[in-house]
């Protein structure tokens, strides 16, 4: 149970309040959530009873757009951004207590209920009851049901035209108002219970798209436990004294002590201890994890049992959970072209449904001879211009781009972080995708395979005739040269030949004056070597590429001799190079890198099933990126690239294909071309902070596998987006004609208007599921979910029967 409970830590946002929740979110004395978890999601639900506030403000005023214009959240505590006509009206409604019942009546669901109760009732009355009892009853219900809905409306309505507002909700009030001098107070009462109870329906199945990133932070710690150490030994196990910090105050270094069922609060590594750990809320990545001594563990990593003691190896605002927050509040806040259009669009169309509806009801009578109030045998032109002002509201067309935040919670729930809703609009745009090697479709965990002495190194005797190296030991020289020049580096070339020297008996090497050549190499000066037979002198040494050492030499003819010696190499050229060149005597290390598990399928799927051109760009020699690349099957490769090399290319690709270009990488060599790249993508735990600044999307796990998903997603969202376009101006169109033309009632005009809107949020809900790449992969999906349901059902029934014939 404890571990269920502890898997379920990515929240959706919480459900609405009641009535006008959707215009309504309390900051203040909230009482205790009541919630139940889901393998994926929990669902919070708030009580119903929360404590108005005391501020002179309407709360509906300081508008916080969640996703349209009807839609969005209203917090009250700031009055400062009132206007003067607004305040006015606040102060009035105050001094009257009808703010006080507006909001006592917005916040019980149950009220909004039993006025759509009472409203069908009084609709059902001329069925069921005897004629001179039917007008008293209906009269009595209308009298009690109409305030329940009407004294919050009014207030939200008159406010918004106080602040030069017009919006859904002034134009559906203003209806239902009308209803009432016009004498159909049914179906005006019947407009706006619908309304509020569709709203709190589609707020509902909103919130199920929207990660509560507040939920992230509450659950992150507050403080933790940091041992006392001194000179870096820690004390024994059983006598650990620690002290609380507060976790934005953790420094890296430090000793923390994590128990059972409580969050790593910061990136660490395991000093001491073991524990079955989870990052499923961070990762998507299911299967608890067995942490042990020198394992490193993300911020926010939930242990599910065990005593640990970790060491800081992260500041707090440099741990991994809270880049995710950050990084989802940003997508959030960062709008698709489309959404941002239909932000600026809302407010000016429902103003030109407004002149359109007085239109309507001022000259439809001299154009069409309709009676201007109405009979019994024709709806009048200001009837049908309430209709046409509920139907034509732009409530549906505004929450199309629900899909987009969509998307952005169900890849956040796979480790995939999007820097907004216009990365997936640029994704499906693309029809190139090109990938770094080392690092990216490799492991880039380079194993030392060799070191070989090529050119410089040999000297023959005068009198024997015989060639030998010029110092017995120089492999081993040159190790320690390449091991003391590479100290510090996150390169994998370097790493590796840092990792292979250590514990090695090398000599001791002092290294001076560096200079860095971004995605070639470095050069410094050897101030002497212990057991050399040149110790005490400073020598030039550099070490990087091939091409790097050759351009370093002083003539044509000795950089011949340098390559012929590479390519004549007795390892072949089958692996990766790094030369170094100490003194003229240039030695060359020989490494080996592997493909990554499971990079074979992702290219297949992304060339098979996304139909995209993929290519691999990398700064390795021919041999060694050919060899990766047969492997993984790829076909397009350029090999031997600087990072301007690599700039250039993505440039050239993108604009003589006409689309765009995803580049895929993680070493800060590949930031210029991440950052030219329509989409760049890289493997957060391995990304230099420069390539995560420039990418558009951050990869949690340490594979690619995420980035078919990421494709094929950004194509399920626009479609999906598409869809919700069509459906919303069909549902405008559908409920507008038959209103004007006196076909439909109010009440089911609103019952058009907001299951259209209602349509929409469930379209958009369908991009939390996993996307497919065609409808036949659908299709297939469904056919084999039902066998598998259908065979267990089998065997389930089965067990069944022979459960009686044992007992027998």
């Amino acid at each position: 149970m404890e571990t269920t409970l502890l898997h379920s830590t990515i929240h959706v946002a919480s459900f609405p309040s009641p009535t006008r929740s959707i215009r309504l979110k309390r900051v203040n004395s909230l009482k205790p959530t009541l919630s139940f978890t889901h393998p994926v999601i929990r669902f919070n639900f708030k009580p119903l009873n929360y404590r108005p506030v005391n501020c002179l403000s309407h709360p509906r005023i300081n508008h916080q757009h969640h996703h349209h214009d009807h839609h969005h959240h209203h917090r009250h505590n700031d009055c400062s951004e009132l206007s003067g006509p607004q305040k006015a009206v606040i102060k009035f409604a105050k001094a009257t207590r009808w703010l006080d019942l507006a909001n006592f009546l917005r916040e019980h669901l149950q009220l909004c209920c039993c006025a759509a109760a009472l409203f069908l009732a009084a609709a059902a009355c001329p069925y069921l009851l005897p004629k001179p009892a039917i007008k008293p009853l209906q009269n009595a219900f209308l009298a009690v049901a109409f305030p329940l809905v009407g004294v919050s409306a009014s207030l939200d309505a008159l406010t918004d035209i106080a602040g030069g507002k017009v919006n859904i909700h002034v134009l559906m009030a203003f209806a239902a108002f009308a209803s009432i001098f016009m004498g159909n107070s049914l179906e005006g009462g019947l407009l706006l219970a619908m309304f509020n109870l569709a709203h709190i329906a589609e707020e509902f199945f909103t919130s199920r798209a929207m990660v509560d990133v507040k939920e992230l932070k509450e659950n992150y710690p507050d403080s933790v436990l940091v041992l006392n150490v001194d000179d870096d030994n820690l004390p024994d196990v059983s006598d650990l004294a620690y002290r609380s910090v507060p976790v934005h105050d953790v420094e890296v270094g430090s000793y923390i002590l994590v128990g059972a069922g409580e969050a790593v609060p910061v990136d660490c590594e395991v000093y001491q201890g073991t524990a079955t750990i989870t990052i499923e809320h961070l990762t998507g990545e299911v299967k608890p994890l067995e942490a042990k001594v020198g394992d490193r563990i993300p911020g926010g990593a939930r242990n599910l049992d065990g005593r640990m003691i970790l060491k800081a190896t992260k500041t707090w605002n440099e741990s991994t959970l809270n880049r995710i927050v950050q990084l989802t509040e940003e997508a959030q806040l960062n709008k698709p072209k489309l959404q941002r259009w239909l932000d600026e669009f809302g407010e000016q169309y429902s103003k030109v449904v407004v002149v359109l509806s007085l239109a309507i009801a001022l000259i439809g009578p001299f154009l069409f001879k309709w009676s201007f109030i109405g009979t019994s045998v024709c709806r009048g032109s200001v009837y049908r211009a309430l209709g046409l002002m509920v139907a034509a509201s732009p409530c549906a067309l505004a929450v199309a781009p629900l899909a987009y935040a969509t998307a952005i919670s169900s890849c956040a729930r796979k480790g995939i972080l999007l820097k907004g809703g216009q990365v997936l609009d640029a994704l499906a745009s693309c029809h190139t995708i090109a990938f770094d090697k080392t690092g990216t479709l490799t492991t880039g965990g380079l194993m030392f395979k060799a070191i070989e002495p090529i050119y410089g190194h040999w000297i023959q005797s005068k009198k024997t005739h015989d060639i030998s190296c010029c110092i017995p030991n120089c492999e081993t020289e040159a190790l320690a040269v390449a091991s003391a020049m590479e100290k510090g580096t996150t390169h994998p070339i370097g790493r590796a030949v840092v990792d292979h020297s250590m514990g090695k008996d090398l000599p001791s090497v002092s290294i001076d004056r560096f200079e860095y050549f971004p995605g070639r190499g470095l050069t410094a000066t050897v101030n002497g070597i212990e057991s050399g037979t040149e110790g005490g002198k400073e020598l030039k040494a550099s070490l990087g590429s091939v091409d790097f050492i050759t351009s370093l030499c002083k003539s044509e003819d000795e950089s011949r001799k340098i390559k012929e010696a590479v390519n004549a190499s007795s390892y072949g050229r089958g692996f990766v190079h790094a030369a170094l060149s100490v003194n003229e005597k240039v030695t060359l290390i020989h490494l080996e890198d592997r493909p990554r598990p499971g990079v074979s399928d992702v290219i297949a799927e992304l060339k098979d099933h996304a139909r995209l051109r993929v290519m691999m760009l990398t700064g390795d020699h021919e041999s060694s990126a050919q060899r990766v690349a047969n492997a993984v099957g790829i076909n397009e490769v350029y090999c031997s690239l600087k990072p301007e090399d690599k700039l250039n290319h993505v440039k050239s690709t993108s604009r003589d294909m006409g689309g765009g270009l995803i580049m895929v990488g993680e070493g800060i060599n590949d930031a210029p071309a991440l950052a030219a790249a329509t989409v760049g993508i890289v493997l957060a735990q391995r990304a230099s902070a420069t390539a995560i600044a420039v990418a558009d999307v951050l990869l949690l796990r340490n594979n690619i596998s995420g980035v078919p998903f990421c494709v094929a997603k950004s194509r399920q969202t626009t479609s999906l987006v598409k869809q919700n376009v069509a459906l919303a101006l069909s549902c405008i169109i559908l409920a507008s004609l038959p209103s004007v033309l006196g076909f439909l009632p109010l009440w089911l005009t609103v019952l058009l208007h907001e299951g259209g809107t209602l349509v929409v949020c469930l379209n958009s809900v369908r991009a939390l599921n996993d996307p497919s790449w065609s409808w036949r992969q659908d299709i297939q999906h469904l056919i084999n979910q039902f066998k598998s349901k259908h065979s267990v059902l089998q065997k389930t029934d089965a067990r069944s029967n022979t459960m009686p014939a044992a007992s027998l």
